[in-house]
């Protein structure tokens, strides 16, 4: 399995979400053989719709499974508390993280509910992330519930 290679599916959402004028936050969602279940972005600001983040679009689009212990979520961003309560209410077995240096999210709670949490460091999330903060500063913060500048 090849993490890289699920994490670039991930992160076309979120190339696509940056050039719609949202957050730049992409995720999929896959089967254990790596097969894709569903992919999806952060559509808060495209849809007017606070509870569309990247996490839960992949989510919904992949539709009702009987089990998500299998499941990896592969995500460009370190999830919010909102997606991180997600991961672990439905037991969600596996996290890969694109980045988690422009927002920490909430890793170490995922990983003592057991889940698994692969952290991969890449730089173009990283960029991508970076330059949006910079760029729209007040739906970032918004984005992650804090008072902007």
């Amino acid at each position: 399995m090849n993490y890289h290679e699920m994490l670039a599916v991930a992160f076309a959402e979120a190339q696509t979400g940056f050039a719609e004028g949202g957050v730049p936050v992409g995720a999929a969602l896959f089967n254990a053989d790596s097969t894709l279940l569903g992919r999806g972005r952060n559509r808060r600001v495209q849809d007017n719709d606070p509870a569309v983040h990247g996490e839960t679009d992949a989510f919904r689009k992949a539709g009702r499974q009987t089990s998500y212990r299998d499941k990896i979520l592969v995500t460009t961003l370190a999830p919010c508390w909102y997606c991180s309560g997600l991961i672990r209410q439905f037991n969600i077995g596996s996290v890969v993280v694109g980045e988690s240096v422009n927002f920490a999210g909430h890793l170490d709670w995922l990983r003592q509910a057991g889940i698994k949490v692969v952290e991969l460091n890449d730089a173009a999330c990283i960029e991508l992330m970076g330059r949006f903060i910079q760029k729209s500063p007040q739906i970032w913060f918004e984005d992650i519930g804090e008072d902007c500048c």
